[in-house]
Parts: structure tokens; sequence; C-alpha cells
């Protein structure tokens, strides 16, 4: 066998653990309108007896509706310096059966989480399934999902613990959101907030304009791609209901700041008291990855044990997310940036392509009367925990070549103890 075939005693000990701790009761419960197989995808068409799709439409199909599945439990993911470290997190389980969720989101926490992207104007069902914590048995923490600046119809979705449903181990919630507003938004867990987030319960999510798919025929404004709408010259979207087209893009790209600090992590795993008093990230990251993984456009290697090489996941990929920017000269680059470090504000340097700031927090800038845009140039911007903002980069005369995206504090720019790493990507430019 290979290391990701092996099964260590240990790794059966601490699941049989985790597995005698659910209720015997527990069943994974997934809710997606139209959704005929329960692996949280709807079907449009019925099927057959053999299990295939048949040309029957499915009665209860919408294609107003999107639905995701993810599971929160933990795992472990590799610094830039190729230190592991113990994680909390969420899984996308999107296409498995209910019957194999709680199998596959053993361990395979993501860092950052999976990254949620929705249409304006669509409904979205999102289960929440809890598998327990393998490494941490003696941990009965429950999860929730919290849609960060997102106003929620009813605060039973809002994932807050006082006024919501907090999901226990073996346990499942559906949550619903009615899509009526665009934006780069952010989720995370909120129980526990300062710890699980700390330990990587936080990810992308961002709303996609419905101007990106119907146009604004009355100013002119095509639509674009997203919708399979395709129009000579249209972009591929727009970030805002702009009206205007003022904030067009052609390729978009969400970056979400964060760090760990690795003593708290080792901590955690350890089973000793966590240092919340003395909480310092020592490796800064964008997307879960520390500089120069940022720019790896495939999958991170897998955390390792530095004693014995074994593969700490199992063989699931912990850090699926780049940071690497891509755009072909003349382009207009959308970057979705947040930031949900717990301990640190943020600012972001682009010194040699200006930065056009369309959007803080989920809203355009524009004036009151929602005639005049209030965008504004600069080469940098300032995040604090909890922020979101959209700029765009426009390649518009910008030579072909490598630029740089990085934190302002240059001690952020290093993985722990290692230099020229931490929170730094490349904008390639072809």
């Amino acid at each position: 066998m290979n290391s990701t075939q092996r099964i260590s005693i240990p790794f059966l000990m601490a699941l049989l653990l985790v597995l005698a701790a659910v209720p015997a009761t527990a069943q994974v419960s997934s809710q997606c309108p139209g959704d005929l197989n329960g692996d949280s995808i709807p079907d449009p068409f019925l099927f057959r007896n053999n299990g295939t799709p048949s040309n029957q439409p499915n009665p209860d199909y919408d294609p107003n509706v999107q639905c995701m599945h993810l599971t929160g439990g933990d795992g472990f993911a590799a610094m830039a310096d190729d230190r592991p470290l113990y994680t909390f997190g969420f899984f996308d389980a999107t296409g498995v059966p209910d019957d194999q969720v709680m199998t596959a989101g053993i361990l395979a926490a993501a860092w950052p989480a999976p990254a949620i992207v929705v249409d304006e104007g669509k409904q979205f069902y999102l289960t929440l399934t809890n598998v327990g914590m393998l490494k941490r048995p003696d941990l009965f923490d429950p999860h929730t999902v919290h849609f960060h600046g997102f106003p929620n119809a009813a605060s039973v979705f809002d994932g807050l613990p006082e006024s919501a449903i907090a999901i226990n181990m073996g346990a499942s919630l559906t949550y619903y959101y009615n899509l009526v507003e665009p934006g780069t938004f952010m989720y995370h867990c909120h129980v526990e907030a300062t710890e699980h987030m700390q330990m990587g319960m936080l990810g992308n999510l961002y709303v996609r304009a419905r101007q990106s798919f119907d146009g604004d025929p009355a100013h002119g404004i095509a639509p674009g791609t997203l919708g399979g709408n395709t129009a000579p010259g249209a972009p591929m979207g727009y970030a805002y209901n702009d009206g205007d087209g003022s904030t067009a893009y052609d390729v978009e790209y969400p970056l979400q700041l964060g760090g760990f600090d690795h003593v708290f992590h080792e901590d955690h795993v350890n089973v000793q008291p966590l240092p919340f008093a003395m909480m310092r990230d020592t490796y800064p990251m964008i997307n879960g990855r520390g500089y120069p993984d940022t720019i790896n456009a495939g999958p991170m290697h897998q955390p390792l044990d530095p004693d014995t090489g074994e593969d700490l996941n199992g063989a699931a990929n912990s850090q699926p997310e780049s940071s690497l920017i891509t755009a072909t000269a003349g382009q207009k680059i959308l970057l979705r940036l947040s930031n949900l470090n717990i301990t640190v504000i943020h600012t972001l340097i682009s010194p040699s392509i200006p930065m056009e700031v369309v959007g803080i927090d989920s809203r355009e800038l524009r004036t009151e009367d929602g005639l005049t845009p209030l965008h504004y140039q600069t080469n940098s911007v300032s995040l604090g925990g909890g922020m979101s903002t959209d700029v765009i980069l426009d390649t518009s005369g910008i030579a072909p070549g490598t630029y740089y995206l990085y934190a302002a504090n240059l001690n952020y720019l290093s993985n722990y103890q290692e230099d020229f790493g931490g929170m730094m990507t490349e904008i390639v430019i072809n």
C-alpha cells in the first residue's frame, strides 16, 4: 500500500471514538428542491429504474435554485515552509450521497473553506453536517455557517448561536438564503468564533450581480457570459448592477487575507490550554497559502508528519485555492478582497497596476441617488476584520509581465522564520 492507502491503528481508534460519540439516531439529511438522489444537486430530469437520467422533466426542478452541502470537521494544512498545522474547517460534500457524507467529511477540512459562488435572484439551500473532530475526539463542538454581512430574512439562518441553531455532532441543518443583493461577502463558523476562526473555519463567498446575466439594454449594456448569454465584446460580468457598465470585468479572483498562529494550532492538537491572550499570526496567507505557494496554480502538496512522512489528511486536498492572478493585456481584473483575520488589520499594495475601488462591504460606491459612481483609484487598500473590498485592475496599456500584490507590513512577508514569503502573490499579464 502507498501512503494514501494506508490507514494507521491510531487513525482507526480515533475514528471509532468519533463515530461512537455520534448519536445512534444520527442521520445526514440534506434539503435541496429538485434533488432526487440526495447529493444536493438539483436534477432536471427524472431517473430511470437503473439510476440513469431519463428524458422526462422533473416537475420539482427549479433553475432558480442553487444547493450546496458542507461538512464541519478537522484536518491539517501545510504551511509554505512545510510545517503541518492542525485545523478545523469545512469540506464541500456537494455531489456526495447523504449516506456517505459522514465518512467523506472525516479529516477533510479545507483551508480556506470551499468558496461559495452564487447568483443574485436565486434561492440558495446550504446544508451543513457536523462530522466531529477525529484528532480531538474529546471535543463535541457544534458548528454553524454565518453568511457575514448578508441581510438574512430570518435570524434562525444567521449562524449566531445566541439567536440561531448550532449544529451538534452527527446532525445536519439546511440554511435558506434569498439572494437579493450582489457583492463580496464571506462566511465562517460563529460558535466559539475566536477559536474556530483562528483554526480555519472561514472562506470566500460572493453573489454575482444580476446584470451579469440579464444585461441592461436601457443603458446599452449587453449581457455577459456568466449565464451562458454571449454577446460580441461583452465582459464576463459586472461586480454590481451599476446601470452604466462602470463595474465591468473580464476575469475575477476572490482573495481572502488571513493567518495562523502556529502555537495556537499546535497547542490545540496536543490538548493544551489555548493562548488566546497571546495570539499572534506567524503565518500570514492569501487563500490559505503563503508565498510562493500562493502562485501554485494546482493543488497544494499534502501536509506530512515531519517524523514519519505520513500523509496527515488521508489524501484529502486541504488547500485547493490558488491565489495566482492571470489576465490577457487589456482585460479588466476584478479582485474580491476580504479579511476575516481576528487579530490584524491588513493593507494590500499593488504598486504597478492601480486599483479602482468600486465597492466596500458589499455596496457599490455611488451617490445616494445612484446616478454617479464614487469609485476611486489607489495603490493600496486596508481591510479590518470582517471587511470586504471590490477593486478592478485595468490592464490596458500595461506591458505583459509579472507584477506583485502584497501586504504593506513587511513582517507579514514571511513564513514564520522564513523570509520572502507570506501575504504576497503575483499578477501575470500575458
